[in-house]
């Protein structure tokens, strides 16, 4: 499986950027896509997750402001983050959880200027 991830870029605050994030190879109906984000100098954390049939759970950090969604026939998870904040600058990565083993895109950094 492999994932690869679009979008990312600088914004100044109060701005809006994309994600996109597109899986190939084997991937079976049933999984679980996600976004998350490692600031400078601290550990990853979980920004949103969706499942195949839409649920979804956002961190607190972002609830309001990120939205997740995918489109399951093309393998794809999109996250739209609007107002962005200085400190959402990150690296952002893409996840895919398949019968209980993780995949995982490269990271396509966001910064955020104020």
């Amino acid at each position: 499986v492999q994932l690869v991830e679009s979008g990312g870029g600088l914004v100044q605050a109060g701005g809006s950027l994309r994600l996109s994030c597109a899986a190939s190879g084997t991937i079976f109906s049933f999984n679980t896509m996600g976004w998350y984000r490692q600031p400078p100098g601290k550990q990853r954390e979980l920004v949103a997750v969706i499942s195949t049939y839409g649920t979804t759970n956002y961190a607190d950090s972002v609830k309001g402001r990120f939205t997740i969604s995918r489109d399951n026939a093309k393998n794809t998870v999109y996250l739209e983050m609007d107002s962005l904040k200085p400190e959402d600058t990150a690296i952002y990565y893409c996840k895919i959880t398949i019968r209980y083993t993780d995949y995982w895109g490269q990271g396509t950094q966001v910064t955020v200027s104020s």
